[in-house]
């Protein structure tokens, strides 16, 4: 019995788009963007005078943090609501609850293998962080973020725009800077080191949660300072060097997931510039995005979770005892 050929139709959308992209690209020339690392303001009036000693402005990041939020509780909403639904029909969760039971039950088993008893305290930060952290970088790929926002003049021969939608063209690109609505919040500093901080400060709670007050022999040993006065100089050194390299995690973790985000950034800008016309190799490389968001998110995640775990084992003479 012969079978039925099918119609390639996904390939048929895909030189479509080619061809639609290379008709705009010629009529609309691109234009190659203006990369800041700093987020940019969306309107030059401070929203605050004062606040924390300096002025707020209502900059680009602020509506993506405030539209994760709302995504984020919308899906913990469904999810609920599924997991609900499940419980009284079948027990058998279905669609949204069915993903996110697979992928906490996941992050549960990976945080039990390396914390042990200590994974219902660790957990909860682990989980929250990475699913933030996961979310905040895969919003970035969605059409219209960094691409559609307001136009600021610049130059001295730079003329105010009147109300209305404008594409930004090669003419624009002289006398005007593009500020997009909404810009990726893990390419934004404040965010990654705001972050950081949390983790840092978490992984020290659940030291002394873990250990109590012995927690402070890791950064300050003197157990063995009169009893072998060389080796306890060593140890107690030892633990001034921990304490360095503790508070350098902060660095590590901000600038890790700031640095790898924001190369996204400017390689899609570059190829993108290089490329003019030719529209599909942009995409190719907002997929190699796609795989970078998450390994990021991943690894903050990880990260923190094996710091956590190792906050709550003892160090030293402590350890050799139990």
């Amino acid at each position: 019995m012969e079978t039925q050929k099918r119609t390639p139709w996904r390939r048929w959308i895909v030189l479509i788009l080619m061809i639609a992209g290379f008709i705009l690209g010629g009529i609309y020339a691109p234009v190659q963007p203006e990369i800041v690392v700093a987020a940019e303001k969306l309107i030059e009036e401070p929203i605050v005078e004062n606040f924390l000693g300096g002025p707020l402005y209502l900059v680009n990041t602020l509506p993506t943090l405030a539209v994760t939020l709302v995504l984020l509780i919308l899906v913990a909403f469904a999810t609920n609501r599924s997991i609900k639904k499940s419980a009284q029909s079948d027990l058998v969760p279905q669609g949204i609850g069915n993903l996110m039971e697979a992928l906490v039950e996941m992050l549960y088993n990976l945080t039990e293998g390396s914390a042990g008893k200590y994974a219902r305290m660790i957990f909860p930060w682990f989980a929250t962080i990475m699913i933030y952290v996961l979310f905040a970088n895969l919003l970035k790929l969605i059409p219209g973020f960094e691409s559609i926002g307001v136009l600021h003049p610049h130059g001295d021969h730079a003329e105010h725009l009147h109300s209305g939608w404008y594409l930004y063209n090669a003419e624009m690109s002289h006398d005007y800077v593009l500020a997009p609505f909404f810009r990726g919040i893990s390419v934004d500093l404040n965010f990654t080191a705001a972050l950081a901080i949390i983790s840092v400060v978490m992984i020290q709670v659940i030291g002394f949660r873990a250990q109590g007050l012995g927690y402070l022999s890791k950064f300050f040993n003197t157990r063995r300072m009169f009893k072998v006065p060389f080796f306890g100089a060593m140890d107690f050194l030892v633990g001034l060097l921990e304490l360095i390299s503790e508070l350098s995690k902060i660095l590590s973790f901000a600038f890790r997931l700031f640095g790898n985000m924001f190369a996204g950034i400017v390689l899609v800008a570059i190829v993108a510039g290089l490329l003019g016309k030719i529209s599909i190799l942009p995409a190719m490389i907002m997929m190699f995005e796609l795989f970078v968001g998450i390994i990021q998110a991943f690894v903050f995640g990880m990260l923190t979770m094996v710091f956590m775990a190792q906050a709550t084992q003892g160090h030293g003479d402590e350890h050799a005892e139990h």
